[in-house]
């Protein structure tokens, strides 16, 4: 997709004249497919974004609930849906760059070339955390900890190939530890037992984590972010803790099918720009945890090629397979 093309449509299309299928769209209701069930913060996020796209495009924009094989069944439906913008993905790109890298053609999509990129519309952070019993109070005393005892140090994560899992393989090779990964059936019961002193520490996500660090269940050392995070005060960056350059977060955003025409991402990702500039909007989001974004679509396709790129690294580094 040209870059010319985008930027002009985005722009309001810069009078030139656009196809027919551009011009009229969009004359019927659009399906916003979230490849997760109900209730999580995909989900909350892609209500917020198709109601106010209903109202921005004058079109009913409805969410349509497809889980499935850690959001890849929803994710393949739109890649296979006719590229007319009718059929949009509410994408957790993070974690489908994650498994359009472990497990390739079986994922049903891929991702660089399946999808063209509309918007990223929100980042939740992650952070560092360990049961109060660890003798670490900081990311440094941690890794110190981990250098002392090889294998020894255990990390939780919400599954294998999780983005929680990948975060923790990173940070073994970028801080030049070995931990012991130990995989649960979702973030709920991993941060259970990491409570419990059953797993001693999980990059986990700032919302998951966030009351049980309030609380003093968890000891937060440094979020896994460029700036601090607001809702974590005192909390530094990993950088400014002394691991320069982790950055993980998990990424949210609007993507359509391959071949839908630059005047179609074009008109939806000028709405989106209105719509995440909302207080409203931007207050529902940062309730589910997540900070709400803006890109262009060429920034979007960047930022997944980016993601694929750093977790192709890691797959391959770590022998990593999927579940």
């Amino acid at each position: 997709m040209a870059v010319a093309t985008v930027a002009v449509a985005a722009a309001g299309f810069g009078g030139l004249p656009l196809p027919a299928a551009a011009q009229d769209y969009p004359n019927k209701p659009i399906k916003l497919i979230v490849p997760y069930p109900p209730g999580g913060a995909t989900d909350v996020i892609g209500r917020v974004m198709a109601q106010k796209l209903s109202v921005a495009l004058a079109q009913q924009v409805v969410v349509d609930n497809r889980g499935g094989a850690a959001g890849s069944i929803g994710a393949a439906a739109v890649a296979r849906a006719a590229p007319d913008g009718y059929t949009l993905l509410m994408g957790a790109l993070t974690s489908h760059s994650i498994n359009a890298v472990l497990y390739g053609a079986a994922a049903g999509f891929d991702i660089e070339k399946s999808f063209a990129p509309i918007a990223i519309v929100g980042v939740v952070p992650l952070v560092f955390v360990v049961n109060p019993a660890v003798n670490a109070n900081t990311l440094m005393e941690l890794v110190a900890l981990a250098k002392a005892t090889p294998g020894a140090i255990t990390f939780a994560s919400s599954g294998n190939g999780s983005p929680q899992h990948l975060a923790g393989e990173l940070f073994q090779r970028m801080a030049g530890v070995k931990m012991l990964h130990v995989p649960y059936k979702g973030s709920g019961p991993a941060m259970n037992d990491l409570v419990g002193g059953q797993v001693q520490s999980m990059i986990e996500t700032a919302p998951a984590s966030l009351q049980l660090i309030k609380s003093g269940k968890l000891r937060a050392l440094a979020t896994a972010t460029a700036q601090p995070v607001g809702t974590l005060p005192g909390v530094p960056t990993a950088a400014q803790a002394g691991l320069k350059d982790f950055e993980v977060s998990s990424m949210f955003g609007i993507v359509a099918p391959a071949g839908t025409s630059a005047q179609i991402v074009g008109k939806i990702n000028a709405a989106l720009k209105g719509i995440l500039l909302q207080q409203d909007v931007r207050d529902s989001m940062l309730a589910q945890g997540a900070a709400a974004t803006y890109t262009t679509p060429e920034e979007a396709a960047a930022a997944i090629r980016n993601e694929v790129a750093k977790w192709a690294r890691v797959v391959k580094e770590g022998d990593i397979k999927g579940d």
